[in-house]
């Protein structure tokens, strides 16, 4: 049994900021506030507003609020932090400069092994309550899925930990059983880590219901975890254990038997597409405005499987989504998150996934109109407050929380590990080509189930030539989602890549070779509403007109400007064999004298 007094601290904490509107009604539960275990864990209904509160940490500022969404994920390939000097604070995480006494780096750290924390509470008290073996079906039912859960939720927070910090300590029950123990625990092998992980999701997969089935034992539908999304990380996992990750020794080396953890992620992905519970939203566009922007808790498709839960307009329970990033609304919003010259142009004309990804605007305060940006100055475009519904966010509304969902997994995501784990096993079978065929018909609009010439990949491809296809289609398709720079890393393309993103920078600057013929200039159509290419009067893959047309704005485009602007504070700092790893923060080096700090910090 773990210590009640922390316990009535994580309760009277965490409950009450999850009293809120935007998960259904599994959310709205009443605070616990001096309750012991015997009474937290004694019912369903209590049980799951302990569950309840390990989801709340995966949201507000210290967790994909901001931080580990829009602050640890840049600079890649497609996306840039913030303008502005060195600051010891964001800038330089993005700029891969951060100090292991950096103020943005010890809270999610602790936010993280808090979630550990709040999860290991639940998984060591719910297997043992006595309604888990003696009450009704639908009791049990629904206690093995809060079980599920809870290691599904620890995965979930340690997998973050290890991809941004390594080797760390493995906590895997409550922390005063920890403390009896081992008060100043050494860190653990991630491999090590990854295995218990991965036995975990194995056991949740069985407890946790399909997402068509929770109704059968009484829950109603909402973003709560199911058997998909419970699969989907064990796959996400298989491929950072097969993958490459910063050693201790300073380098980059792969895991152990990747073929076992590429088998792991082809067959857990393989049962989610073969079980027709999740399918991809024909419109890539309306995913993301009319499911994401319109803060669904459960879309019809079930492409979004696994959204970090946002609500309450506080930096405790809410998101920053929108606001830290996308186009500005009037004088609100910090766009923060520049889309890369670089990558704006590595989407065809037709794909119409640039345009969503990529936001070329801003809007004005009267919320509708829309004011066209020069190439430096776009922002990521799949979380909008412009885009906000159910309700929307009034044009004048200060608010700075627009509980908007950070996206953890989606289905097209499961399709491309199934089309890389199946590469690397099998080279590119017509499962594998089905797979991102898939995913790329529904990017230029059109069936995604109708074999198209104009789209699919070419036949023939080497095993080595379809996965450099894997590696473009999964920036194309997931860009902005947070995946891009850890995928670099496990696929120890990270430094090639921003050395080649730098070149390719510095040659659309000059405007020379394959650059020459893009146009100078760009022309907004005036007064417009529009949110996509037809906002503009000419072609961005063409030489601009010589004079500007009738009711249209002139913006600078290609220039110099690619330089001075992005290139110049583009991942200055990033040091191989080093910044493919966050440095431990050093309240943490301090408090256990077992740890050790990273290399190169």
């Amino acid at each position: 049994m773990f210590n009640k007094s922390i316990y009535k601290y994580f309760i009277a904490l965490l409950l009450p900021i999850t009293i809120l509107s935007g998960c259904k009604k599994y959310l709205d539960q009443k605070p616990i506030t001096e309750l012991g275990t015997d009474m937290v864990f004694s019912d369903v209904p209590s049980a799951t507003k302990a569950v309840v509160s390990v989801y709340s940490r995966l949201v507000g500022d210290a967790g994909y609020g901001i931080r580990l969404s829009l602050y640890y994920p840049v600079d890649n390939d497609e996306m840039q932090g913030p303008t502005g000097a060195a600051d010891n604070d964001r800038r330089d995480i993005a700029r891969y400069s951060a100090t292991s006494g950096n103020a943005q780096i010890t809270n999610p750290f602790n936010q993280l092994f808090t979630g550990i924390e709040f999860a290991n509470n639940c998984i060591d008290n719910i297997p043992a309550m006595a309604k888990y073996t003696t009450g009704t079906d639908q009791e049990k039912k629904q206690l093995q899925r809060l079980y599920g859960e809870s290691l599904t939720l620890r995965a979930q927070f340690y997998l973050e930990a290890i991809r941004n910090w390594g080797d760390l300590p493995a906590h895997f029950t409550s922390a005063s059983n920890l403390a009896n123990a081992n008060p100043f625990p050494k860190a653990t092998d991630r491999d090590s880590l990854y295995e218990v992980l991965l036995n975990d999701l194995k056991t949740a997969a069985a407890l946790v219901p399909w997402r068509k089935d929770v109704t059968t034992i009484g829950d109603p539908v909402s973003e709560r975890i199911t058997k998909g999304a419970v699969k989907a990380l064990r796959a996400r996992i298989a491929l950072f254990r097969a993958g490459y990750s910063l050693r201790k020794n300073g380098q980059m080396a792969q895991g152990s038997n990747p073929a076992t953890y590429y088998k792991i992620a082809l067959d857990e992905t393989a049962e989610i597409i073969a079980s027709g519970q999740h399918s991809l939203n024909t419109s890539f566009k309306a995913l993301w405005r009319d499911q994401v922007g319109a803060r669904v808790s459960a879309d019809p498709d079930g492409e979004l499987m696994f959204q970090a839960s946002a609500t309450g307009r506080t930096g405790v329970g809410d998101t920053k989504l929108g606001y830290y990033d996308g186009p500005t609304v009037g004088t609100y919003g910090n766009k923060s998150i520049n889309v890369l010259p670089s990558y704006f142009y590595a989407f065809d004309s037709t794909d119409l996934r640039r345009d969503v990804t990529c936001a070329a605007y801003n809007v004005n305060a009267d919320g509708l109109t829309k004011v066209g940006q020069a190439i430096t100055a776009i922002n990521d475009g799949k979380y909008r407050r412009d885009w906000i519904s159910n309700p929307a966010i009034a044009a004048n509304d200060a608010v700075q929380y627009l509980s908007l969902k950070w996206q953890i997994i989606r289905y097209a995501d499961v399709l491309l590990m199934h089309a890389e784990a199946e590469n690397q096993l099998n080279g590119p079978t017509a499962a594998a080509y089905n797979d991102v065929n898939q995913v790329r018909r529904r990017g230029y609009g059109k069936s995604i189930t109708t074999a198209d010439a104009t789209v699919d990949l070419p036949a023939g491809l080497s095993q080595a030539d379809f996965f450099k296809a894997i590696v473009k289609e999964r920036s194309l398709e997931l860009g902005g989602e947070g995946i891009r720079k850890y995928d670099l890393i496990r696929w120890n393309l990270l430094a090639t890549t921003l050395a080649n993103t730098k070149a390719t920078l510095l040659a659309m600057s000059t405007l020379s070779g394959a650059w020459s013929t893009l146009p100078t200039s760009m022309y907004f159509k005036t007064n417009n509403t529009a949110d996509d290419v037809t906002a503009w009067s000419n072609s961005f893959y063409k030489a601009a007109p010589t004079s500007t047309p009738t009711g249209t704005t002139k913006v600078v485009w290609m220039s110099a400007a690619i330089n001075t602007t992005a290139l110049s504070r583009f991942a200055t700092g990033f040091t191989t064999g080093k910044s493919e790893l966050l440095p431990i923060p050093q309240p943490v080096l301090d408090a256990n004298f077992n740890m050790k700090q990273n290399p190169g910090y």
